[in-house]
């Protein structure tokens, strides 16, 4: 079996920046252990698949792992792919998803995603995720992820995190996201998955669900610029929308195309 494939960077205009994401068109379903094996053959953060139904697309996400419930940079290679080489007059695609239903609309060279806001909650934080951290934060919160709020930008970009200690926890698709009041940008975050092939992840859109309506209320505005702090970087244009919805935009761009050959034998 051919499958097409994109590898495409998302939350970015230079290459070798922001967060890398497969992207592979399905022709009819495929069982899930070959959509976890060709995720993990591609070694990329996430793998989006997608099936046409209708006017709309079907996704589903893989990281070498597990399947997420959520992913914005791999949702945003998506539509990037969709609108580059299938439907070039196309202004607004719609995916349906174990999330629901996402849109996302074309604003020039700019991808528009309107997904859901999960405003995080105080919470207190395992005790092998405390002890991993560096630096520890100011206060916790959580929605489907951890965010660990910090004093500044460098405690953000200067955290490291015991790795032996931080995987003695399982967050199922849930991760850590650690963020800050930037200097440059109103916000800037990075994010970790314990037990996962890849430790940290360079931009992470799904966090930004639960980082924008937090932000939205600490600044008392619904428009934000943020910055994950990864070694790829990435740039991220927030708005906190109407009826627990927010805006994650950024730009994308393409590494490579080609074909899967797959064996289904």
């Amino acid at each position: 079996m051919q499958l097409e494939y994109y590898h495409v960077d998302s939350f970015t205009t230079e290459q070798f920046k922001g967060n890398p994401a497969g992207v592979c068109l399905l022709k009819e379903d495929l069982p899930d252990a070959v959509l976890l094996g060709i995720s993990r053959e591609n070694g990329l953060a996430e793998t989006a698949f997608l099936k046409k139904s209708g006017n709309n697309y079907g996704i589903r996400w893989f990281t070498p792992d597990i399947e997420m419930d959520l992913c914005g940079h791999a949702t945003l290679a998506s539509a990037y792919v969709i609108k580059k080489f299938f439907e070039p007059e196309s202004t607004r695609v719609l995916f349906t998803s174990a999330s629901g239903e996402l849109a996302v609309t074309f604003d020039g060279q700019l991808l528009r995603m309107d997904f859901p806001g999960r405003m995080p909650v105080p919470a207190g934080l395992p005790e092998e995720i405390f002890g991993s951290l560096s630096i520890k934060p100011a206060s916790v919160y959580k929605s489907r992820d951890y965010v660990l709020l910090y004093e500044s930008e460098d405690d953000v970009r200067n955290l490291t995190v015991d790795r032996i200690m931080f995987d003695k926890v399982n967050l199922g698709p849930g991760g850590v996201c650690v963020t800050a009041e930037g200097r440059s940008f109103d916000f800037v975050s990075r994010f970790f998955t314990p037990q996962s092939t890849i430790l940290e992840d360079p931009v992470t859109g799904s966090a930004h669900c639960s980082l924008i309506p937090f932000w939205s209320e600490r600044f008392g505005k619904r428009k934000m610029t943020a910055q994950q702090l990864s070694e790829r970087s990435g740039i991220l244009y927030c708005e906190n929308g109407q009826n627990e919805r927010v805006v994650i935009a950024g730009n994308a761009r393409l590494y490579s195309r080609g074909v899967l050959e797959i064996d289904m034998q």
